[in-house]
């Protein structure tokens, strides 16, 4: 203190100081605080079912990349969509609220259209909102959603859109129902540089190299592969020799015991269905095709966990990887999703990262709208009172961990799927019932719904889906199944004829 200063005077000096300086610790407090927050990778894969090696859906699916994520993180082994879509499952995924709740059950529309649903806070803007960088590329939305002009307000940056890449001159096989463009397989002269999935990967590692320091990120990364078309160089279908490769196992009549309303699930689309790949000899090219794209998807996962293991966020990184639905390949006499079945609503969810168990599984089921409360959660944010998911962070510190939720998969309104460890019921809108025992029966094989002894199981399991069966939003369309007032059952709008054969082809 000078001596010509008062003693009340160096007291309000001495209080300034002090007051100076925690303002300067508050600041690097909050500075600190979002240096330390955790960054986010977020992969997505379209169209991916539990055919990769750590879930052992095919025996010899070879995928070290996604293996070595669950190897070093948690796996889910009983992880289910919330629908067998793209834009639905997506949409749940990103606003973490059912389909059930939004209206969305087809591949459009842009959720921001429905008037209810405009102020949702998406997934990527509640992280923009609490301070990190957001940036996509590929396919995280479905197709050409969010229209250009609303870009910005859902991630701060913008990548390169899904894309196949290179194609042949021409289809290589030719597919009923109307020879769909995308609906495709088999290899021909490329490179794996040509592909949309390596120069996507590309940007990605672009990123993770460039981001902000001195905030944390939130990267989503969506992979095309292995989506139709199930194109791959043939070093990849190399791995899968046609005289080796194991083709899925189908019973003959498995069909014979499900409700008819099971057949409008997936009523008339682009897909195949296994008659016609049988009588065409191309259900184990379709099967070499599927698990060669899938190898190749996976190489470049690879490439992104590199480069996140090179970078300086390596110890403060989250990555997710899950899959927006599931895919059959002639199980159920289809090919395709749009089904309530195993194959359809399986998906692999992988969490790694600074608060996750290492090589830990969890047999627990989980949905995909529950990644919305666990990031948040993980990366010490509340979790928006919206999302209608249930954070699996308990389940990541101790995959033993019980959950009292069932995993719910929805196709169109009244259509619901309730998967536990051991049950997987099915009501549709109609009433009609099925029931699996996936412990004794894990192919989904024997409907015992009508078995008097599981009558407790079902209203158990029949209590879970929300009676709140949201009207289809406006402009719904493609690939919708719901039932009118009349009382009938209509596909994309039109009426279903009952006496039309599932099988057969228009």
């Amino acid at each position: 203190m000078n001596r010509s200063t008062s003693p009340i005077a160096f007291k309000q000096e001495l209080f300034s100081l002090c007051l100076c300086a925690s303002v300067v610790f508050l600041l690097l407090s909050v500075a600190a605080r979002a240096v330390a927050a955790p960054n986010v990778l977020f992969i997505a894969v379209d169209d991916l079912n539990d055919w990769i090696g750590c879930l052992g859906g095919h025996p010899q699916a070879q995928t070290p990349n996604i293996d070595r994520l669950a190897a070093r993180g948690t796996l889910f082994t009983n992880a289910h969509c919330q629908a067998p879509l793209c834009n639905p499952s997506r949409t749940s995924v990103l606003t973490g609220l059912r389909p059930s709740t939004t209206g969305v059950y087809a591949l459009e529309p842009w959720f921001r259209t429905v008037e209810k649903l405009r102020t949702v806070v998406a997934l990527p803007q509640y992280f923009a909102a609490n301070g990190y960088h957001t940036a996509s590329g590929g396919k995280i939305w479905h197709g050409g959603y969010p229209p250009k002009n609303e870009r910005s307000t859902e991630f701060n940056t913008w990548g390169p859109p899904a894309s196949v890449g290179v194609r042949p001159p021409h289809k290589l096989v030719e597919t009923p129902g109307g020879n769909h463009g995308l609906v495709d397989w088999g290899t021909f002269p490329h490179r794996d540089e040509d592909k949309g999935d390596w120069q996507l990967a590309s940007w990605g590692v672009e990123q993770i190299d460039s981001l902000p320091r001195d905030k944390p990120w939130f990267l989503a990364v969506g992979f095309f592969l292995p989506h139709v078309p199930c194109y791959a160089t043939q070093k990849w279908f190399d791995m899968y020799p046609a005289d080796t490769t194991k083709l899925p196992d189908v019973k003959p009549d498995d069909r014979d015991d499900l409700p008819r309303f099971a057949d409008y699930m997936n009523w008339r689309l682009p897909e195949p269905r296994l008659t016609w790949l049988k009588e065409h000899e191309q259900w184990l090219p379709l099967v070499r095709a599927y698990l060669a794209s899938t190898s190749f998807m996976d190489s470049q996962v690879g490439r992104l966990l590199d480069a996140v293991d090179a970078s300086p966020a390596a110890d403060n990184t989250i990555i997710v990887l899950w899959s927006d639905h599931g895919w059959h390949i002639g199980e159920k006499g289809c090919t395709g999703k749009t089904t309530l079945w195993q194959r359809s609503t399986h998906v692999p969810l992988i969490f790694a990262g600074p608060g996750v168990a290492k090589q830990a599984q969890c047999t627990q089921p989980a949905e995909l709208l529950d990644m919305y409360p666990t990031l948040a959660e993980l990366c010490g944010l509340p979790a928006p009172p919206s999302v209608e998911g249930h954070s699996l962070v308990p389940q990541l510190v101790d995959a033993s961990r019980e959950r009292p939720w069932p995993a719910i998969t929805t196709h169109g309104p009244g259509n619901h799927a309730i998967r536990t460890e051991r049950w997987r019921y099915i009501r549709y809108a109609d009433g009609d019932e099925e029931l699996y025992d996936t412990v004794a029966d894990p192919d989904e094989w024997n409907n015992v719904a009508d078995d008097s002894r599981h009558s407790s199981i079902k209203s158990e399991l029949g209590q879970w889906p929300s009676q709140n069966n949201a009207a289809p939003a406006p402009g719904s369309k493609s690939r919708l199944i719901d039932i009118r007032d009349d009382g009938k059952p209509y596909w994309e709008n039109v009426p279903i004829d009952p006496e039309a054969s599932w099988d057969a082809y228009d």
